[in-house]
């Protein structure tokens, strides 16, 4: 399999990222392929022609049923799309509370008053932090490591489709970006059901839509 990424797919992955998909060498120290034959007794090279067993086993492809063409082939097991709401139902409440702790702090919630009834709206400047907190918090960790505090916890990481390595810090931000504006601005619970929830029908990488934005996927990371 080609080590170079599908046409259109980004930007390459650093070289010392530690999750960035190798390509297998031809020939090291101590191969069974650099003794010539005759003279000591040498086993025949599997194979036939002395070449190394192809990506994703002797006859290539990926686990995950593609050719040898697929992106995946080489990196960890796609996640579970459980998983991946569990751990994105995690950064929500742990933003959220920053989010509402600031947003008191600074008197931007809207209050109506109307006779014996309160009612506590949101505030542009509200929807604002929110914006602005959640896409920092993901862009940030995401464009790290690859794992937001709840994708840590749950064993989980984001990988691009160019290499398998960390997302760079403009995929992350476009990821961030489609998934968590529309939500603090207009449909929450909304927004958040049907970018995530894309990945529960999607084939064959379960991808939300936030992952297809930026062209990525999440992997097991244990």
């Amino acid at each position: 399999m080609s080590s170079e990424p599908p046409p259109g797919s980004g930007e390459q992955p650093p070289e010392d990222d530690p999750f960035r998909k190798r390509p297998p060498s031809d020939r090291g120290p101590g191969s069974p392929y650099d003794a010539p034959y005759g003279g000591a007794q040498q086993p025949p090279p599997p194979y036939g022609g002395g070449q190394p067993p192809p990506p994703g086993g002797p006859y290539g492809g990926s686990p995950y049923g593609g050719g040898p063409g697929d992106p995946l082939a080489g990196m960890p097991p796609l996640a579970d799309s459980g998983r991946r709401t569990l751990a994105r139902i995690i950064d929500m409440v742990l933003v959220g509370i920053v989010v509402w702790l600031l947003t008191w702090a600074f008197g931007v919630r809207e209050y109506t008053v109307d006779g014996d009834r309160i009612e506590v709206g949101r505030s542009v400047a509200q929807s604002f932090i929110a914006a602005l907190l959640y896409v920092a918090y993901d862009t940030v960790l995401t464009s790290r490591s690859g794992q937001t505090l709840g994708k840590k916890w749950l064993g989980l990481r984001v990988a691009g489709l160019d290499g398998g390595g960390t997302p760079s810090a403009q995929t992350s931000l476009v990821r961030a970006l489609v998934l968590w504006v529309p939500f603090a601005f207009c449909c929450a619970c909304v927004w958040t059901a049907i970018a995530g929830g894309w990945s529960f029908f999607d084939k064959p990488y379960k991808q939300g839509l936030h992952d297809k934005a930026a062209k990525t996927v999440v992997v097991s990371a244990r």
